[in-house]
């Protein structure tokens, strides 16, 4: 009677029938796929989003690039100057983004005001400061190499710069709003999307 009593029992605990196995394992393995099915919608929605910022700021630079040759009246190197200005802004606001903001968020160490706030910082300062300063910087160089307009006198270089295109750089207050309020709504959407896949991840469990 003893010897069937340890055989049913090791040190105190019931055995793993092999019923309760076969039902517990196709449990663990739908928990696992729907981490992996909201894992990847988060990350594609995120990719979306980021990638989308970044062309806003492709397009930001563009404007900026066609503002100062239009001012400066250059009309030499277009498609080297037009490609820098496309190329950098979106990729320094796409990686800007990753670790500001995204990988930020998988560490917890963001709320959604400040989420909010790093999204929108992105936007006007990878999306319209950087391609604005690199276009102003780049059709500068190539007016006074190539003469199409007078020569700034010394020590107000940009100040002259600036005057010949204070009008037209107004423009830039277009992408400058735009890339403000997508900035906003994507940090609340990307917030919102994390904290939903944090949720279901910790209801499965």
């Amino acid at each position: 009677m003893q010897d069937i009593r340890m055989a049913a029992y090791t040190h105190g605990q019931p055995s793993v029938s092999l019923g309760d196995e076969k039902f517990r394992r196709p449990m663990v393995i739908e928990i696992i796929e729907k981490k992996m099915e909201y894992l990847r919608k988060e990350k594609t929605l995120n990719v979306y989003g980021t990638v989308f910022f970044g062309t806003a700021a492709s397009f930001s630079g563009m404007l900026a690039n066609f503002i100062f040759r239009h001012c400066f009246k250059v009309k030499h190197d277009a498609l080297k100057t037009y490609a820098s200005v496309t190329t950098l802004p979106f990729l320094s606001t796409v990686v800007a983004y990753k670790f500001l903001v995204t990988d930020a968020l998988y560490l917890g160490n963001i709320s959604q005001e400040n989420c909010v706030l790093r999204s929108s910082l992105v936007g006007i300062v990878c999306g319209v400061l950087y391609p604005t300063g690199l276009a102003f910087s780049k059709t500068g160089r190539l007016a006074v190499k190539y003469h199409t307009v007078p020569l700034p006198p010394k020590g107000r270089v940009l100040l002259y710069w600036l005057l010949l295109c204070q009008t037209e750089v107004k423009a830039m207050m277009i992408p400058l709003v735009f890339q403000t309020v997508f900035g906003i709504l994507n940090g609340l959407r990307h917030y919102a999307i994390f904290e939903s896949t944090l949720e279901k991840t910790v209801r499965d469990d």
